[in-house]
């Protein structure tokens, strides 16, 4: 008896998974097979009813909030499952019904076709170290809110501090002395003095563990190593392992570029080539920390004491490959500057061969 193979597609919601079951052949039938509670004991009974009918199946269903546990549980089990990416699937122009019935359907013919962009899912290992660091972009996403709102606050009682730098022992020594013509407005600068000091603790305490988390990661080699190049820090190295994971699964530096949005779109026709900016797909929490380690090369290149103790230990190979980057990327700055550049395009070209160099260093890592 010949084995048929059914491409399963789920919608999947907090409550719910519609299911959609395309047939082997091209032209063979689509149909819903229903809803169920969102719960993996139900699915496991429809894997079971399908499977007894001595079919193979292959599931599918889009990345989103409800994360990898479908995958894993899926995976786990022996069966073959792909998360998607819900930017990249066809839709047909004019199209404007949509619904979960639909959505399981043309998810299981699509992915019947091959016309689907999976993406990249990472280990457990990995996604609990992302998690940490995207909780640390929040942390300091809302100590800058925080910041904003206090200095907002005292502008507006004319309460202008004198010295050089914010943020500073000396700036919190100043904000003490700090006096309100109201008792009500005291309670508000006190708040917000405490909401800024809390925000920092909690920036220092994400640092800390993420420190500690990379040190009993298995990308910690790769860290490491990231962190020979100029303005990758810890922070930075972390982001880039835990949001790519193995960055030699690319198979040259240009994919990586272009995975994370840093090349530049185009919209060309017959002899017309024009470029645009970049297209800023893929993932941008690297493509945002990339950004911000090019701001370090605008500084002629040089070994800081910081760098060489972060070089310590490190093959030649990959501090060779390190100083080469910073020697071409501190020149390329300061060309781009020359010519009337703006900076922000400045930083979006340097970040993009930042990634470039990232990922010989990972290439050199995994040959040693």
């Amino acid at each position: 008896m010949k084995n048929i193979i059914k491409t399963v597609g789920l919608d999947v919601h907090k409550n719910s998974i519609s299911i959609g079951i395309a047939d082997e052949c091209r032209d063979g039938e689509v149909r819903y097979y229903g809803k169920i509670d969102n719960d993996l004991d139900q699915l496991d009974k429809v894997i079971r009813r399908l499977v007894s009918r001595g079919a193979t199946l292959r599931f599918v269903y889009e990345a989103g909030p409800c994360g990898y546990v479908i995958y894993r549980h899926l995976n786990g089990n022996g069966l073959d499952c792909t998360v998607i990416a819900p930017s990249k699937i066809p839709r047909q122009s004019g199209n404007r019904l949509k619904n979960d019935k639909r959505d399981c359907m043309s998810l299981a013919r699509l992915h019947r076709a091959g016309e689907l962009t999976p993406v990249y899912v990472p280990t457990e290992e990995d996604e609990a170290l992302r998690d940490l660091v995207r909780s640390r972009m929040d942390a300091t996403r809302a100590l800058r809110v925080a910041k904003q709102q206090l200095c907002a606050f005292l502008l507006r009682h004319d309460i202008i501090y004198s010295g050089k730098t914010k943020w500073t022992k000396t700036h919190f020594y100043w904000l003490a002395t700090v006096s309100m013509s109201h008792a009500a407005q005291h309670i508000v600068l006190q708040e917000y003095v405490d909401t800024v000091t809390g925000c920092i603790d909690r920036v220092q305490r994400l640092t800390e563990q993420i420190r500690l988390q990379c040190q009993q990661s298995s990308r910690y080699e790769l860290i490491k190593a990231l962190q020979s190049m100029r303005g990758i820090s810890l922070i930075v190295a972390a982001t880039i392992a835990s949001e790519l994971g193995d960055l030699t699964r690319f198979e040259d530096p240009g994919k990586l570029m272009a995975y994370l949005g840093l090349v530049p779109s185009e919209h060309s026709s017959g002899e017309k080539i024009k470029k645009g900016g970049i297209t800023k797909t893929g993932n941008r929490h690297v493509r945002n920390a990339l950004v911000e380690a090019a701001h370090a090369y605008r500084f002629p290149a040089k070994k800081s004491r910081v760098i060489r103790q972060r070089q310590e230990g490190l093959p030649q190979e990959i501090i060779d490959i390190s100083w080469k980057a910073q020697c071409r990327l501190c020149r390329r700055y300061q060309y781009f500057i020359a010519k009337g550049k703006n900076v922000n395009i400045t930083k979006t070209a340097i970040a993009r061969e930042i990634a470039g160099f990232s990922w010989a260093i990972a290439k050199e890592l995994e040959a040693a």
